[in-house]
């Protein structure tokens, strides 16, 4: 199996057919028609359903896009740090992490190294701590932010000098949108959207299964949501209240939805990840550098 082979066959899936492909690669058809007959008989599966206009992929297929979009990001990677050693400083890093405001200080430290290595490239993957630090097992990026709880166990870190707050999201015409905090009574029998990180895990590792006590297994959840962009959508169609962190949904006045924080205060710590004895690349490594400096220098908010 060559990389090029998995390249010609995630055009396809991409692009719909042959033809496509062949235009978007610049090359023949007959090349990645063979390219790919050749893919299938080495792998003893059919890849694609071949239609009159179109193809699209076996289940076998889905499969395989699956771990090629991960062995061709990984090559892409590799190759980039390596072009990157021929230079003074550049290259590229690679960032995974949930929705938390906590990004704001990495981009801090991200635009002061790019205001001096202009050839320095961030690129920035979106999901929750299960996806993230999967990528970082297998090498797709360089650094995981983790809203805690999360197991952080296998990892280096650094601790970010703030906290995320925990609480409500509602719409402005809800009932408890009257209120200045939410207590645990108040959650009781209303409909609740809650991450599947927040209560999908062991209530002695669940900050939020601690905060509600002995009466959490008797929550009305409607809802669960990795990353909190579409639980916003269904809190403001009026499906329910989000339990979510601050400073992640546009709760502006110009919004139809507001945050309450939960009463007693619950917050999460936040880490920056990297897996322990990390070969970084010279952009990544510069990048941590500047990270630890700035962490140092910064008050802790609480």
């Amino acid at each position: 199996m060559e990389i090029r082979e998995l390249r010609y066959f995630l055009a396809i899936a991409r692009e719909g057919s042959i033809t496509n492909a062949a235009n978007f690669l610049h090359v023949t058809q007959p090349t990645i028609s063979r390219q790919i007959h050749d893919l299938e008989d080495e792998l003893g599966q059919k890849l694609f359903i071949r239609g009159s206009h179109n193809m699209t992929l076996t289940s076998e297929g889905m499969i395989l896009r699956k771990r090629a979009e991960e062995i061709v990001s990984m090559v892409d990677k590799t190759e980039a740090e390596f072009t990157s050693m021929e230079k003074a400083v550049s290259g590229d890093v690679y960032i995974g992490g949930g929705e938390t405001e906590a990004i704001k200080f990495l981009a801090r430290v991200a635009k002061e190294i790019h205001d001096t290595y202009p050839n320095i490239h961030y690129h920035l993957y979106s999901g929750n701590a299960q996806d993230v630090t999967e990528r970082l097992e297998k090498g797709l990026l360089d650094f995981g932010v983790l809203v805690q709880p999360a197991d952080i166990s296998k990892y280096d870190y650094l601790s970010v000098p703030a906290k995320d707050v925990w609480g409500v999201i509602m719409r402005k015409d809800s009932p408890l949108a009257e209120k200045e905090t939410i207590c645990k009574a108040d959650l009781l029998g209303v409909p609740l959207i809650c991450s599947r990180q927040a209560i999908s895990q062991e209530k002695s590792k669940n900050e939020f299964a601690q905060w509600f006590g002995e009466d959490f297994d008797k929550l009305n959840i409607v809802t669960t949501f990795n990353l909190v962009y579409n639980a916003a959508i269904m809190v403001d169609a009026g499906l329910g209240y989000a339990i979510t962190i601050d400073k992640i949904t546009n709760t502006s006045d110009n919004s139809s939805l507001c945050f309450k924080p939960l009463e007693p205060k619950l917050d999460s710590e936040l880490n920056v990840i990297w897996k322990k004895y990390q070969a970084f690349s010279s952009a990544a490594e510069l990048f941590l550098d500047k990270l630890r400096e700035s962490f140092n220098n910064l008050p802790v908010f609480i």
